[in-house]
């Protein structure tokens, strides 16, 4: 068997009989895949640390007919500062089983893992709410995975104009000349507009430098949580606990 290294994170992690995990870890270089770390229950074990939602850096793996086998990690960051917040972690947590949702084996990982990374970073800055990080992560995995909603214009008759609308059935904004066709909107200022276009439009790296006021993030909320349940039809654990506990 040939070894091969990949960059990647730690999503979630299971124990397989006395001493064993088995990891789920998003790559770089092939998407999802699954890896099993012999001994990581071991007090001794060299894989303790490194076995543990969050855990970035390069690992080393023998490739198996349906999984891979942990031979050595290097890693680079354990984001030991979410581990040691409750909430941090749940949000954590919800972003790794987002991710591990839209993910999949020998598919091109290199997006989904830097937003995760980027948005683990940014939930342990001051400087940005929490809520505002989800909201931006789930906005932007959406559009990484090619779902997003219709922010530039008009879902019905493609104008750029008086967008004051969002409609999670037709796919985003509707203009005030089409709005009597869908009057389940919701109604939204031009500031939400803006933010949401910046979300879709902007580089990762420049999603978690800005802030919003309160409303804005009332209606961003409404208008992600909305749309998302289109295309995720699966109740996200970490997500439950998160509102039971914080929310």
């Amino acid at each position: 068997m040939i070894a091969a290294s990949v960059m990647g994170m730690v999503l979630s992690t299971m124990p397989i009989g006395d001493y064993d995990k088995r990891l789920v870890i998003l790559t770089k270089e092939k998407g999802k895949i699954t890896a099993f770390a012999k001994g990581a229950r071991k007090p001794n074990s060299a894989f303790l640390a490194c076995s543990q939602p969050f855990s970035f850096g390069e690992f080393t793996l023998y490739e198996g007919k349906s999984s891979y086998n942990l031979i050595s990690v290097d890693i680079s960051n354990y984001f030991e500062e979410l581990r040691r917040d409750l909430e941090a972690a749940y949000y954590g947590l919800y972003f790794c089983e987002l991710a591990d949702y839209f993910t999949h084996e020998n598919e091109d990982g290199a997006l989904t893992l830097k937003l995760l990374y980027q948005s683990l970073r940014a939930l342990s800055q001051k400087s940005i709410l929490r809520p505002l990080v989800r909201a931006i992560f789930e906005l932007k995995i959406l559009e990484v995975n090619g779902v997003a909603p219709q922010v530039f214009g008009c879902v019905k008759c493609g104008k750029t104009e008086k967008l004051y609308h969002f409609n999670r059935e037709e796919g985003g904004l509707i203009c005030s000349d089409c709005l009597k066709s869908f009057p389940k909107s919701i109604k939204i200022i031009d500031a939400t507009v803006y933010t949401m276009q910046y979300i879709i439009s902007s580089t990762i790296e420049k999603l978690f430098t800005f802030t919003v006021s309160e409303e804005v993030m009332s209606e961003l909320k409404k208008c992600v949580e909305n749309y998302k349940e289109i295309y995720i039809d699966k109740k996200m654990k970490s997500l439950d606990m998160l509102e039971k506990l914080f929310l």
